[in-house]
């Protein structure tokens, strides 16, 4: 059985809204990430990815998103050895100011260019490829 994980790729300013996670976190303590989390299996409600995202946005850092555009996924293991499905979605700031609303979740928020994720070594791969493609749809739908 799979967890299934989602992730905001908050864009604004030709900088990433970027997360370092609490040193409390059981997976990836410390690690810069994009603001997210894990579907509640209770959970009943139409565009359930969707629905999960906007509230873990808004429980961790305090503010509404809007416009959620697909990204990726991909699939890992935690450090305690569970099975993750992870989603990313492109996304607008509708309203609010980023703040540490979850402390035992987030210890700072950071904006980041592009060039300056791909740039820092202290980033896991995989958050560069998820900023990558979400860069490469960004750059699509200016086209448009």
């Amino acid at each position: 059985m799979f967890f299934v994980n989602v992730q905001a790729a908050i864009y604004e300013n030709h900088k990433w809204l970027l997360i370092k996670r609490s040193e409390q976190e059981e997976h990836a303590a410390g690690q810069l990430a994009l603001v997210g989390g894990t579907v509640d299996q209770e959970l009943r409600a139409e565009k359930t990815l969707e629905a999960t995202l906007k509230r873990e946005v808004d429980e961790e850092i305090g503010i509404e998103i809007d416009n959620l555009r697909y990204v990726n996924s991909s699939s890992f293991t935690t450090d305690s050895g569970e099975a993750v499905i992870n989603v990313v979605f492109l996304c607008e700031r509708r309203s609010g100011i980023p703040y540490m609303k979850s402390v035992d979740e987030v210890d700072a928020i950071l904006w980041q260019s592009t060039e300056e994720i791909l740039r820092n070594p202290n980033i896991p791969l995989y958050l560069k490829k998820d900023i990558t493609e979400a860069r490469k749809l960004i750059k699509e739908e200016k086209v448009i």
